[in-house]
């Protein structure tokens, strides 16, 4: 895979750079910027080798056409206040306004094509639609870098296409990430822990299947491990169940004895009444969740169990929360697993989405964890073993 180091003297060259701006917006204002400076590392050497930058990225889901409520004009405004240099956005993606804008370019100075979403050739399960767009794209560069790590696992024109027909290469972002997610699974120092957390079962089985032959322990909390004690055939009261994934949760459970495996499951919750910020709630033990209530985190017994687990692991890789982190009061297991993390002596992996979310919400130092990953839905596919079409083309 080639790196933007090993792509020679970039000085006047037009680099086309595919980045991850999804970010969390309230209005007009950026809640959470995690995104734009990850991607600060590739642009500002970029633009230190005195290159053209032009950054593509998408913002939501509009449908294939432009929508003001998913402009990348904040995005423009913060990136330039991280680079110190303004950042001009266009008013298109292709159009007039981006072919003037990219022209107007001077060496070590970049600008923000407008989002990439607003065409709908962009996610086109159509393989000449796609080809259309790509071809629009790379007619405004003379080189392609992939650094939207959170999108590779996507075959889109502006991931995969368009490193089709120019000279390519992986951006800081992206190289660091594959790095990190390659060190934790194709030979990780042991014990290898996963914590997986999140809604629903559903959403990882792939993951689970395929760390049943990598990992040694397996943690589990979250919505999704009401369905394992359902599994094991205690009472989960009204929290989150999905009751058509019992049979194949037990056959993980028994996958995973048979294999040495160890899962561990909550041992005790809070149980609310209903689902909200100030809903009444008491610790109750796993075995005994009353019918009309609902586990919202994990009790403080199960804290103390996972953070043992944590730490006596030199290799661990967390997705999804531990409860429903954005309530203060269901916080603390969520806490507790980003606490024991960042406290950590082995390789810890915060594997994208609401798990990255969670660490820079409640206030920990992104350094203190080996990574972060930026791409929540990309790093569950790598876990699971699939192929990531936005990486196999970089390698082809």
């Amino acid at each position: 895979m080639q790196t933007i180091e090993t792509l020679g003297d970039l000085r006047g060259k037009r680099v086309l750079v595919r980045s991850d701006f999804n970010v969390p917006l309230d209005g007009e204002t950026i809640t959470d910027d995690g995104r734009i400076r990850a991607a600060l590392p590739t642009l500002q050497a970029l633009v230190d080798q005195g290159a053209r930058v032009i950054v593509m990225a998408h913002l939501g889901r509009p449908k294939g056409a432009p929508d003001p409520k998913y402009s990348l004009a904040p995005v423009a405004r913060r990136l330039g206040e991280l680079l110190g240099a303004e950042v001009a956005l266009a008013g298109d993606l292709v159009g007039e306004s981006a072919r003037a804008t990219v022209a107007a370019l001077e060496d070590g100075q970049v600008a923000l094509l407008e989002n990439v979403r607003f065409d709908a050739r962009e996610t086109s399960k159509v393989d000449a639609e796609r080809a259309e767009l790509a071809d629009e794209l790379a007619a405004l560069a003379d080189v392609y870098v992939s650094d939207g790590f959170g999108v590779v696992h996507r075959k889109q024109a502006s991931v995969y296409d368009v490193a089709e027909r120019l000279p390519h290469a992986a951006g800081k972002l992206v190289f660091k990430e594959i790095d990190s997610l390659r060190r934790a699974t194709d030979n990780p120092e042991r014990p290898y822990a996963v914590v997986l957390g999140g809604a629903k079962v559903s959403d990882k089985l792939g993951v689970i299947a395929n760390l049943l032959d990598k990992a040694d322990i397996l943690l589990i909390g979250g919505g999704m491990a009401y369905t394992f004690l359902a599994a094991q055939g205690k009472g989960v009261g009204t929290s989150l169940l999905e009751a058509d994934q019992i049979d194949v949760v037990k056959g993980y459970l028994e996958d995973a004895a048979a294999k040495g495996v160890e899962i561990v499951l909550p041992v005790d919750v809070l149980a609310a009444e209903s689902f909200g910020a100030d809903a009444p709630y008491e610790v109750v033990s796993t075995d005994a969740i009353p019918d009309d209530r609902m586990g919202l985190d994990i009790g403080p017994e199960s804290r103390k169990l996972f953070a043992e687990k944590i730490a006596g692991a030199r290799t661990v890789v967390w997705n999804g929360p531990m409860g429903v982190f954005e309530f203060e009061a269901f916080s603390e297991g969520t806490r507790a697993v980003a606490r024991a993390m960042s406290e950590s002596d082995g390789f810890s992996i915060v594997g994208g989405g609401d798990s990255a979310a969670a660490v820079r919400i409640l206030g920990f130092d992104e350094s203190t964890f080996s990574h972060i990953s930026t791409g929540g839905g990309a790093s569950l596919e790598f876990l699971e073993g699939k192929t990531l079409p936005g990486i196999a083309i970089l390698e082809a």
